[in-house]
């Protein structure tokens, strides 16, 4: 079981979920949009009976401690920041990084930022940036995948995935996440500028920017079945590291890995921290 605990940092205070004990090896894992820490449930478990101090945390605009308004307040280098402050007031030296979805992205940002920080990077669905990016220019495929993003950043795209009940919100889980999740999401994101927050990562994107290589170890996860992030991106992502490299493509699962296939992800999260155990 994770307990709930409180990080306070220069930006604010972020809530998150842990497991394990303080001492034992830190992992940090980032969520991704529309979801929360609570998405890492499984893997908290598992990871805190293994050794591992495990630290999930809402991230800015999705904790109600860091929640600005303006949309500059989102760029990416203010959820590196973030994720550095987080780590310096768990007393993390270096860590083991793990990401889903926008929390992949900035995962990837971190570890080629700051590769001193970083022993092991695990990245789930998002693929490298620089591959992601070049896959926007290029790739039909991933353009067609991406459009939601325009629709994502215009103002009062909030009110329109809460309509009707959030109808279109509770669409975007495809009934393929356990249904309390769902409920919780929903209701975390139907409190007054919760939504509007979250979407702001979008509004202050900059994917095309680059980030340059990646060198620490890194472990990435595709699913097959992803509506939103196509294979060209995936299969281009092992050109941009230049440390140990591991590629896992999960049959037939949707873009909701950590919950969707929590088993498949935890095992190879699991393999890919004990074979860099002394990184």
């Amino acid at each position: 079981m994770a307990d709930y605990i409180e990080i306070p940092t220069p930006a604010g205070t972020f809530d998150a979920l842990s497991a394990g004990e303080e001492g034992d090896r830190p992992v940090l894992l980032l969520h991704g949009f529309p979801q929360a820490a609570i998405e890492w449930r499984e893997q908290l478990a598992v990871l805190g009976g293994a050794g591992c101090h495990a630290v999930a945390p809402d991230q800015r605009g999705y904790s109600p401690g860091v929640r600005p308004t303006e949309v500059a307040d989102y760029r990416m280098e203010e959820l590196v920041a973030d994720v550095l402050a987080i780590a310096d007031r768990l007393g993390w030296a270096r860590f083991d990084l793990v990401g889903h979805d926008w929390g992949a992205a900035v995962a990837w940002a971190v570890a080629a930022a700051h590769p001193d920080r970083v022993k092991s990077l695990t990245a789930v669905s998002v693929p490298h940036l620089d591959a992601f990016a070049r896959a926007l220019r290029e790739d039909e495929d991933q353009q067609r995948r991406s459009e939601y993003m325009q629709v994502f950043r215009r103002s009062g795209s909030d009110k329109l995935l809460l309509e009707d009940g959030a109808r279109r919100l509770r669409r975007m889980y495809e009934h393929k996440i356990p249904e309390h999740h769902v409920e919780e999401y929903v209701q975390r994101f139907s409190e007054p500028g919760a939504l509007d927050a979250a979407l702001n990562w979008y509004r202050a994107s900059k994917l095309t920017e680059a980030i340059g290589p990646i060198r620490v170890p890194t472990l990435y996860v595709w699913s097959t079945d992803d509506g939103a992030l196509g294979s060209t991106a995936a299969l281009a992502t092992g050109d941009h590291v230049t440390a140990d490299y591991r590629f896992e493509m999960i049959e037939d699962v949707s873009h909701w890995v950590p919950e969707q296939a929590a088993d498949d992800l935890t095992r190879v999260l699991l393999e890919h921290l004990i074979a860099h155990q002394d990184a």
